[in-house]
């Protein structure tokens, strides 16, 4: 039963996921502030937040800056678990392929489709967690409701809010991961490291921290620029309604679909609406993620190492059974 199993897609699986939680954590405040930024939409001229340090500012000033982390448990559940699915399925897609073509390594257009294939899994999983998160972090602070209570506020469909956009911006982790592959298999090559599958008894070649940090940043800014009028998009359908919205008619309040959200940006902010805490997101981002693969990299010898004293153990136990 233990050989049944896919231990390098769950080795891949279990460091992404305990380095998203990692990272997660570590820059939720940032996440926060980044989040209620994109969230707004200017009216009439006017802006709440002119900058994201004044989301900050809002924070300390009410003495809510706890408030910050309002969420925190929801977006690790749903981190942990979208890059756990996330890893192994795109871990276990392309070996898949690479033993149904016989070829030695996944071309570019291969590990897009196969990145986009293993998000596509994740988004339809985590989707609920996604945008329960989303609703936390947008609501007024020190206000935030619990999980169950966030999603079971309204229909259970609007938990899938956002839906068509997260399946759109599977492309995003699916460049990322893209990019990221192809440099690190460059970088390893001049190394003179020889890279080939991992056996049953070895661990997979890994980059020093240093070098995963700095791929894992421009893999990521490489994707979020490529695709960042999406991404705010899906924050501002995901998002709770603030004071300001929760007055207004249901006429002025943005609209729940992709068509109505990029519409309501054109008429109010223009061109530059589109980008609108473009930074902020890249910052976030990146860091976040260079930090996740760097996590990734340097445990992933020590969860082999794990993952394969586990399978002995496995494997040894029916023996010890048989035996008393």
């Amino acid at each position: 039963m233990a050989d049944g199993l896919d231990w390098e897609s769950l080795t891949e699986a279990t460091s992404g996921a305990v380095g998203s939680l990692v990272s997660t954590t570590v820059l939720y405040p940032l996440d926060t502030c980044k989040t209620r930024y994109q969230a707004e939409v200017r009216s009439h001229g006017q802006r709440k937040y002119r900058n994201l340090s004044d989301v900050l500012w809002e924070a300390i000033s009410k003495r809510q800056f706890f408030s910050l982390y309002q969420g925190l448990g929801t977006k690790n559940l749903q981190s942990f678990i979208s890059q756990f699915v996330y890893f192994y399925s795109y871990s276990s897609l392309k070996r898949l392929y690479l033993q149904k073509t016989g070829v030695k390594s996944v071309g570019t257009k291969a590990n897009l489709v196969v990145a986009a294939a293993a998000g596509v899994c994740t988004v339809i999983v985590t989707q609920p967690l996604d945008t329960a998160s989303s609703r936390m972090q947008t609501s007024a602070f020190g206000k935030s409701k619990g999980l169950w209570e966030t999603l079971s506020e309204g229909y259970w469909s609007e938990a899938y809010d956002g839906l068509g956009i997260s399946l759109l911006l599977t492309a995003n982790p699916a460049i990322q991961y893209t990019v990221f592959d192809q440099l690190k298999h460059k970088l390893l090559r001049k190394q003179s490291i020889k890279v080939v599958p991992a056996s049953k008894e070895s661990s997979p070649a890994t980059l020093s921290a240093f070098s995963a940090f700095l791929l894992g940043a421009i893999s990521k800014s490489v994707a979020t620029v490529l695709t960042y009028p999406a991404i705010r998009c899906k924050v501002m359908i995901q998002s709770a309604d603030t004071e300001d919205t929760s007055n207004m008619d249901n006429q002025s309040k943005p609209p729940k679909t992709m068509v109505g959200t990029l519409s309501a940006i054109w008429n109010k902010e223009g061109i530059p609406g589109f980008f609108k805490g473009l930074e902020a997101q890249i910052v976030k981002t990146v860091i976040s993620s260079a930090l996740l693969l760097m996590i990734k990299e340097k445990i992933s010898k020590y969860t082999w190492i794990f993952m394969l004293a586990l399978r002995r153990f496995i494997l040894a136990s029916p023996k010890r059974i048989k035996s008393h």
